[in-house]
């Protein structure tokens, strides 16, 4: 018999590291026993490929990972498989909603990331994957939400309730996960999601089962089929110890049926 659950989907910021951008010894070791048990793990983040691949190899990770909300899956570490680029013209307007509102935003290209600070106003030169904003003003930021939903051909998200995350529409998590299930021959029924913000949302929506950090936003948790620790305190050790290796050690045990 093989586990129930096949394949666990990590996002990184607020989940699989701490406050220190770290990953605790005991969250390594159980990811290690995890993957020692047939389980893959996989990265899910908003981060780009060159942030993400140190943690990665810290991990031995072989698998294919989804970086950039999704923009990009990666059949393997340093092996692209598919990219979505961004309509240069959204980019332009994105950048004018920036501007006129004077707060911060990056955008990620697919050689670099830029942000307020070191624009240099060449978007036609560039293949872009995401746009960002960031303000604590819940009236501009709203306002900013407004416009980009007028715009259209969006996939409008956050990674912390401050910011607004913006990826082509269609592209997300859990779109990632799907294409990463289709290379290793799983279902999404297969799939543990785990995540703190709404660019993990579609993801543990859609997953066989979607897990919350305790320091998710509050939508996230009310979404997800159960909640752990927070990122501070090893969450994902958790989820692998009560969510899929309890699964595996079920599965491994003959039934008392065949006894």
């Amino acid at each position: 018999m093989t586990a129930k659950y096949r394949l666990l989907a990590l996002d990184m910021d607020g989940t699989l590291l701490n406050d220190e951008q770290q990953i605790t010894p005991k969250t390594v070791e159980w990811i290690r026993k995890a993957m020692d048990a047939g389980v893959h793990v996989c990265l899910s983040t908003g981060r780009s490929s060159r942030s993400a691949m140190p943690y990665a190899e810290q991990l031995g990770l072989k698998t294919p990972m989804i970086m950039v909300n999704g923009s990009e899956v990666w059949r393997a570490p340093y092996e692209l498989y598919r990219r979505s680029l961004m309509d240069m013209m959204l980019v332009k307007k994105m950048h004018k909603i920036a501007e006129e509102h004077g707060i911060w935003f990056w955008a990620y290209s697919v050689e670099e990331v830029y942000n307020k600070d070191t624009w240099d106003g060449d978007i036609e030169g560039r293949e872009w994957l995401k746009f960002g904003y960031s303000t604590e003003d819940d009236e501009i930021r709203h306002k900013v939400l407004m416009q980009l939903q007028d715009l259209g051909g969006l996939e409008i998200t956050n990674s912390t309730p401050y910011n607004l995350e913006i990826n082509p529409l269609g592209v997300n998590k859990a779109s990632g996960i799907r294409e990463v299930c289709k290379l290793l021959g799983l279902e999404m029924s297969q799939v543990v999601a785990v995540g703190d913000s709404l660019n993990d949302l579609a993801a543990i929506q859609q997953a066989g089962f979607g897990v919350a950090m305790g320091n998710a936003q509050e939508v996230v948790k009310q979404e997800a089929d159960a909640v752990v620790a927070t990122n501070n305190h090893d969450g994902i050790a958790e989820v692998i110890q009560k969510y899929i290796l309890t699964e595996v050690e079920a599965s491994a045990t003959p039934s008392s049926s065949k006894l």
